[in-house]
């Protein structure tokens, strides 16, 4: 099975369990804001594949084959800024409509964390599903089990670090070593998402955008409302 160098990168909700235990009343606009909120993470992941949506996350990949160290850190950094922006985006959309409901007025709660690696995979077709295998696939995601206290933050391995030690020179970064199941003990770093170069500030959505958004969330939440309805009708009978 022929390898490939990969930068890989997984965009992960943060908060998203608490969020949908505490809205499971309401879970079709759960489940619908945070399917628009993946959605617009994965569009804006220009240059990179979708390889899975994994419940609360997006597991990309980009090959790596011919970008130096430099490079893969910048397009690591630029694109964690990328999808921050697109998720928060999405995320005021949901929260500014009109629904008066738990779950659209919560989801001020939800944050996005990143986890990078550099590294070797390899492409299995199963039924004529493609997926990436290798043990930095495994790598990847076991660097989401992590103890960083900032809500938001992009962690990468050492291995993306060291490769773009001169592009990361300027930046806030934090040493960790972490533990990692069936691979051992490993330095990691991490970079605040306050700390990256952002873009300007986030307009708010306008009174046309809040009215559509409203419409989208009434309209995802119907389905999930009527199946309990005839539930309690038929219980009561």
């Amino acid at each position: 099975m022929a390898t490939r160098r990969a930068l890989l990168l997984i965009a992960d909700i943060g908060g998203y369990t608490d969020y949908m235990k505490y809205h499971r009343s309401v879970l079709g606009h759960a489940e619908a804001a945070t399917a628009r909120m993946l959605g617009k993470v994965v569009d804006a992941a220009r240059g990179f594949k979708l390889i899975e949506i994994e419940g609360d996350a997006a597991f990309l990949s980009r090959d790596a084959e011919g970008l130096d160290g430099p490079a893969a850190w910048e397009v690591a950094t630029q694109s964690a800024v990328a999808l921050h922006r697109a998720f928060h985006a999405e995320r005021r959309f949901v929260e500014f409509n009109m629904c008066p409901c738990g779950s659209c007025r919560k989801t001020s709660d939800l944050r996005l964390k990143f986890v990078a690696h550099l590294g070797e995979v390899a492409v299995q077709t199963i039924r004529r599903q493609q997926k990436l295998v290798g043990l930095d696939v495994i790598h990847v995601h076991r660097l989401l089990k992590n103890p960083v206290a900032v809500p938001e933050y992009l962690l990468v391995s050492e291995e993306l670090y060291d490769a773009g030690a001169v592009a990361s020179a300027g930046l806030p970064t934090h040493d960790l070593g972490l533990d990692l199941e069936g691979i051992g003990t490993v330095r990691t770093h991490y970079v605040d998402i306050a700390d990256l170069p952002q873009l300007a500030p986030l307009p708010d959505p306008s009174w046309p955008q809040r009215i559509g958004s409203t419409f989208a969330m009434v309209g995802r939440g119907i389905p999930h409302l009527i199946p309990r309805r005839t539930r309690t009708l038929s219980a009561a009978a």
